[in-house]
């Protein structure tokens, strides 16, 4: 992979922070201007401005984007902390034309930076596939959050091959590692316990460990639902292979799809039941479908904790 210029890299962490803020005031605006309230949140907390009260608490901004004047009530702040986690074995790396799990999974956790940043809370970052690769602490400052694009960036430009994931084992890190009460928030497509009844059970070991510790936690399964949950693929023989471990077969869909399915349902089934009794927050994150879900399903987490 050939290196970047300082003035490259600079570009590209100034367009991964354009997106991030593209997302969010975009977001922002449709909150706005939805029925949809009652965050205690900075940006949030607003309400219609009266005819003939004082106009120095107008958001002028809002007033911009809605053309409809609403008044800041307050902003406050927190203390709260979150801990993102990024998946980046190979099985990450699919779809391998257009955005991958692991792309969208970079932008919606930019966007969730951003949006922390927005509201004052502290944010870490980890990055891991069948190790611990990578760890921050957790701050709100600019500089932080740039250096957390920085690692985003390089996990973006540089995918890993053959790579299984071991997520269990980062869990039960981040517990022991974090000392505060905290939201952890999972990016995973959640495939390597699919696959074994062991490593099903470790999985449900370490969110427990997590819950033991008081910690929140939000998992964002990430999926190419039409894929890898439908397993819609063209009528005709096709060539599969392993990301992680190269792997190949090459099979007709119409052969297994029945009992494809229905091991993948069992499987998610168990993965569902497992996460509401320890109450962790298991949500579908479909790349198809944008960052929307993604931070309303957060601020909905948020809400119950502050």
């Amino acid at each position: 992979m050939p290196q970047l210029s300082n003035d490259q890299h600079i570009r590209q962490l100034a367009n991964l922070e354009l997106l991030a803020r593209q997302v969010v005031e975009g977001f922002i605006t449709g909150l706005h201007q939805s029925p949809f309230h009652g965050f205690s949140v900075e940006f949030a907390e607003h309400r219609l401005y009266n005819n003939g009260e004082s106009v120095k608490n107008i958001d002028w901004k809002l007033l911009a984007r809605t053309d409809k004047l609403f008044v800041k009530q307050f902003e406050e702040e927190t203390n709260l902390r979150c801990y993102l986690l990024l998946d980046t074995s190979s099985s990450m790396n699919f779809p391998e034309k257009g955005e991958s799990k692991l792309q969208f999974s970079i932008y919606a956790i930019a966007s969730l930076i951003y949006l922390f940043k927005k509201q004052r809370d502290a944010f870490g970052l980890c990055l891991f596939s069948d190790q611990m690769d990578w760890i921050s602490a957790a701050r709100s400052t600019s500089q932080h959050l740039f250096y957390l694009y920085a690692e985003l960036e390089r996990a973006f430009d540089e995918p890993k091959q053959n790579t299984p994931t071991n997520i269990s084992q980062t869990l039960h890190y981040i517990a022991n590692e974090i000392h505060q009460r905290s939201m952890v928030i999972i990016f995973s497509d959640m495939l390597e316990n699919s696959m074994s009844e062991q490593k099903t059970q470790a999985l449900f070991a370490a969110i427990q460990h997590l819950r033991y510790r008081k910690h929140e936690i939000l998992i964002f399964n990430v999926v190419d639902k039409q894929h890898e949950l439908d397993f819609n693929f063209d009528n005709r023989p096709h060539h599969f292979v392993d990301m992680e471990t190269g792997n190949e077969m090459r099979v007709h869909p119409n052969q297994i799809r029945d009992n494809y399915r229905a091991a993948l349902h069992q499987y998610r089934h168990q993965l569902e039941l497992k996460c509401a009794q320890y109450g962790v927050e298991l949500i579908d994150a479909d790349i198809s479908q944008g960052y929307n879900h993604i931070l309303k399903s957060y601020l909905v987490k948020r809400n119950r904790m502050v």
